[in-house]
């Protein structure tokens, strides 16, 4: 019986491992998109150069090199963040701005009317 629990609970863990390292690939690979939409216009710049410099070297396939690397290097990117996020134990229900990724609304402000100061205080007979 305590075998059999004992699998059970890392079935559990690494099932939640899992979860939370495709939680992290999502979130980054979204945040890469939105927030770091300058890094991809500079990351463009610099593939369009290094293309232009490589079409000397090898004409062929200079341009399919440049774009492979770069879309490599951001898949492999957020895949080590995700990993190394994941084996922290990090989750992401623990980080206060993903509320957004767990479907709580963030109250930004709270109603407060003018007569409240003035009448809030008095209780009705």
């Amino acid at each position: 019986m305590a075998l059999s629990h004992t699998t059970d609970m890392g079935k559990t863990y690494s099932l939640l491992m899992i979860k939370s390292f495709l939680i992290w690939t999502f979130t980054l690979a979204v945040c890469l998109l939105v927030v770091g939409f300058p890094l991809v216009v500079l990351m463009a710049t610099v593939g369009c150069l290094l293309s232009i410099v490589l079409q000397s070297v090898m004409p062929a396939s200079a341009v399919l090199v440049v774009a492979g690397s770069l879309i490599m290097f951001n898949v492999m990117a957020v895949v080590v963040a995700a990993g190394v996020l994941t084996l922290r134990g990090v989750h992401p229900t623990e980080i206060k701005w993903l509320s957004w990724l767990h479907g709580e609304e963030e109250e930004l402000n709270t109603t407060v009317y003018a007569a409240c100061p003035l009448t809030c205080e008095i209780e009705s007979v």
